[in-house]
């Protein structure tokens, strides 16, 4: 039996206290981004291309009036950069756009997003300094993972590894191999690490570990750790990337993607998991 009061599992209520700071926080984010260029967006609830980013079991989806299939907004990124692409792009030059809207997931999951993406930008800076100042205003200082997904997928490639042993954090599995800058990437967390291991790896991993340091040096923010062996199934995500997290949280995550042959760069705070955050201290 449902109850007239229930709201399905997923589903957010907000009143009092936490509604009251779910305004002020995207009253901040608002500001700082148009203080920075962005310009905001807010995309339709109802998209008939969210299938192509995003795995057909999580899509909440529907039919129009010709039967054509479309879905409730699982994501907010590529919808962004297509419009910006396919529909606003004769009407305006602007490539800084911010968004706040929540995405849905099936079954019944409404995940509130605060985002940007910065079409045609490879530097991920932009993200974290934004993020930054968001999280000072609120008193948070989440540990920041700077993360490169193209060198668990060289390591495999090189070693003939199932991609896999990255996925479910195996890591101590390559210790049997031997390898000596192996050895030093999966002990690799401070920028100390990461110039010696630099020093004693391959070029084509070197490589993506200098981009790793490259971007430590363009931002601020100065709770880092360096995760070069970290790898998640991201959905476009295809070389850097970061997290912020607090405890077993997520709270915002960005990263380098290409859509429609534009490379570009974005990021998105989520919400809930911040005003959890803020609330719990």
């Amino acid at each position: 039996m449902i109850y007239e009061h229930e709201i399905p599992t997923g589903s957010k209520l907000y009143f009092g206290k936490s509604a009251k700071l779910k305004r002020e926080i995207e009253g901040v984010a608002s500001k700082t981004f148009e203080q920075r260029g962005f310009e905001e967006i807010v995309t339709p609830f109802l998209s008939y291309h969210q299938h192509g980013n995003i795995a057909e079991k999580e899509l909440i989806r529907f039919a129009d009036g010709a039967n054509h299939i479309l879905s409730l907004r699982a994501d907010s990124t590529m919808d962004v950069v297509r419009l910006m692409n396919k529909r606003l792009g004769r009407s305006t030059t602007q490539d800084k756009w911010f968004y706040i809207q929540p995405v849905f997931k099936f079954p019944s999951f409404e995940i509130n997003q605060i985002g940007a993406e910065f079409v045609g930008a490879k530097s991920l800076s932009f993200g974290v300094d934004i993020s930054s100042i968001i999280f000072n205003e609120f008193e948070l200082t989440p540990l920041l993972q700077i993360c490169n997904i193209n060198i668990p997928n060289i390591i495999a490639k090189k070693f003939d590894l199932d991609i896999k042993i990255f996925e479910r954090g195996e890591i101590e599995k390559l210790f049997c191999l031997g390898v000596p800058w192996l050895d030093g990437l999966i002990k690799t967390q401070s920028l100390e690490q990461l110039n010696s291991v630099i020093n004693l790896a391959p070029k084509e991993i070197q490589n993506e570990l200098l981009k790793m340091r490259e971007m430590d040096e363009k931002i601020t923010y100065r709770r880092v750790v360096f995760s070069p062996l970290y790898y998640a199934r991201m959905r476009y995500y295809d070389g850097l990337f970061f997290r912020f997290i607090d405890k077993n949280l997520t709270l915002g995550l960005g990263g380098n993607y290409e859509c429609d042959g534009a490379k570009s760069a974005g990021f998105a705070l989520y919400t809930d998991a911040v005003i959890d955050t803020i609330l719990k201290k």
